[in-house]
């Protein structure tokens, strides 16, 4: 993998403070802020300086239950190529919900939400990654979020879930260690375990972020400064293994230049000053280390979990010649219904069954483009606690292009059903799935409210300056019950939409102002960037406050 070094998150707010710090190696950008051909000026000044640029997605929702959008893998493969990365990035979540395989309206979460830790959505995801991988020109790492909610019924822990995606896909992984310590605190997660259980090879860089701790709710928020625990868990990591980049997110709240040169700087003093234990040589398939008793952090205070017997190892599996984008199987597909739809319950529920593959279908990779999988573990037991595996070598070209089972629509419509059950109950407030914390929920729900609410007033700056202090409690009981559908441009057209249709304000200089505003946005064309145009709609918002 390549050696990134020291990098922090691009965002325009903050463009020239980070093209005067010094030592920035590398920047990472939101795939989806990015428009090729209109990339911004100051991101092609960092690329003429020899700065690497990673693009960043965070929409395509590899872990939910329908494929990957193809028009979107097309978008982040364009991007890219336009910034020459080495590679691109995405997360280990579900962003969505409904849609053909729940046969109800699609859904949009808004936010990165969890993937149900068993076999099934294991299943699932491992194919999306497959497919993304195939689309993409250049290699992809998948990076571990922070989550408020637990999945009832779980069968992985986190270590144990990542090493099996490496196994099966060859995927690389982007680690959060800030993610790894809201998880400490909002689910009892133990990081060191975790990184004991990681294939460190398969690492390609890191994150590092703040946050902030509310009501004993960690919220991971890249709007506040790195503390301490979380550079501990960088230094735990470092450790195991010397990462091939870091990088400093920060999202809003921007600190002057001097704050984020000295976040920058104590990032690369734990990288430095961190001795990293030698390791056996894991280019060798019988090189693997031995997993070090669970470690507490200064801070933390970790729960033993009891240790499994070692898994029977599965039979040997029958290697497959390389074929560039070719897939070999050993049994035939299951036909793929053209909508992708079928029969749903009566009442979806978040309970997701689960059974473990009985069948292999090994997979043929282009030369280069992902690493191979090793051999993947039995499943563990379901009742008890789940110990945490030993920790993989890179894999041999003994078991070079195996995988395990494509998962097929049934697993899919199933784990869908699940999601749009958690989902709905967060973001238009049907009852909560049986099995989750349902005071977790509504904390998670009143997030994702107050997010949606800070985006819209982003991307719509005049709507809390025409509503003043009454556009947080009015987008508030408009967002409750109502979805987020069609991105949050959209949203904000609804949120006024609805404004007017409910005459909610009655000042008629309100009234004309949201008018106005909605019938310049509503149109099919975006609005025309033209001084002459801008000044036009300034001069109509200035004669509707005077009215």
């Amino acid at each position: 993998m390549k050696r990134l070094g020291t990098g922090i998150g691009w965002r325009p707010e903050i463009a020239e403070d980070i093209a005067r710090l010094p030592d920035i190696d590398w920047v990472e950008v939101v795939a989806e802020n990015i428009c090729p051909g209109h990339v911004p000026d100051a991101l092609t000044a960092l690329r003429e300086r020899g700065t690497t640029v990673v693009p960043h997605g965070v929409s395509l929702g590899l872990g939910g239950a329908a494929r990957p959008d193809p028009g979107r893998l097309a978008a982040l493969a364009e991007r890219a190529e336009t910034l020459a990365a080495p590679l691109v990035t995405e997360h280990i979540a579900f962003v969505r919900g409904g849609g053909p395989l729940t046969a109800s309206p699609e859904i949009e979460a808004g936010h990165l939400l969890p993937v149900p830790r068993t076999r099934q959505a294991l299943a699932v995801l491992c194919e999306n990654v497959r497919i993304a991988q195939d689309a993409l020109p250049v290699p992809l790492a998948l990076e571990n979020i922070a989550a408020l909610i637990s999945w009832p019924g779980e069968e992985l822990t986190e270590g144990q879930f990542l090493t099996e995606l490496v196994e099966r896909t060859g995927v690389r992984l982007l680690i959060d260690v800030a993610n790894l310590h809201t998880n400490h605190v909002n689910r009892g997660e133990d990081p060191a375990r975790t990184l004991d259980a990681l294939p460190t090879w398969a690492i390609a860089y890191v994150h590092v972020a703040g946050g902030v701790e509310r009501d004993g709710v960690w919220h991971d928020s890249h709007a506040h400064p790195v503390t301490q625990p979380v550079l501990d868990v960088l230094a735990e990591l470092c450790s195991r293994a010397t990462p091939p980049g870091v990088l400093l997110e920060r999202d809003e709240a921007f600190p002057p230049t001097a704050e984020l040169a000295a976040e920058l700087d104590a990032i690369r003093a734990v990288v430095a000053t961190t001795p990293t234990a030698p390791t056996p040589d894991r280019t060798a398939p019988s090189a693997r280390r031995a997993v070090a008793p669970a470690r507490a952090l200064p801070h933390l205070t970790a729960v033993p979990a009891p240790r499994s017997p070692a898994p029977t190892p599965r039979p040997a599996r029958e290697p497959v010649a390389a074929a560039h984008g070719a897939r070999s199987a050993v049994r035939p597909a299951a036909p793929r219904p053209a909508s992708g739809t079928g029969t749903a319950p009566a009442t979806p529920t978040a309970a997701v069954p689960t059974a473990a593959p009985t069948a292999t279908v090994p997979t043929a990779r282009p030369a280069g483009h992902r690493a191979a999988p090793g051999v993947v573990p039995d499943a563990l037991p379901a009742a008890g606690p789940v110990a945490a595996p030993s920790a993989p070598s890179a894999p041999d070209a003994a078991t070079a292009g195996v995988a395990a089972p494509d998962a097929g629509d049934a697993e899919r419509q199933r784990l869908a059903l699940a999601q749009t059950a958690l989902l709905s109950a967060l973001v238009a407030g049907t009852p909560a799935p049986e099995g989750f914390d349902r005071g977790r929920l509504r904390v998670q729900s009143r997030a994702l409210v107050a997010k949606r609410a800070d985006v819209v007033a982003r991307i719509a700056p005049e709507l809390p300056e025409i509503l003043g202090t009454a556009y947080r409690p009015a987008f508030v009981a408009y967002a409750r019950h109502r979805p987020l559908r069609g991105g949050y441009r959209r949203d904000a057209l609804a949120f006024v939409e609805r404004l007017l249709a409910t005459e909610e304000f009655t000042d008629p200089v309100v009234h004309r102002r949201l008018a106005a505003w909605w019938q310049e946005r509503s149109g099919p064309a975006p609005l025309s960037a033209h001084p002459a145009a801008r000044l036009l709609r300034a001069a109509r918002l200035t004669w509707g406050r005077k009215r």
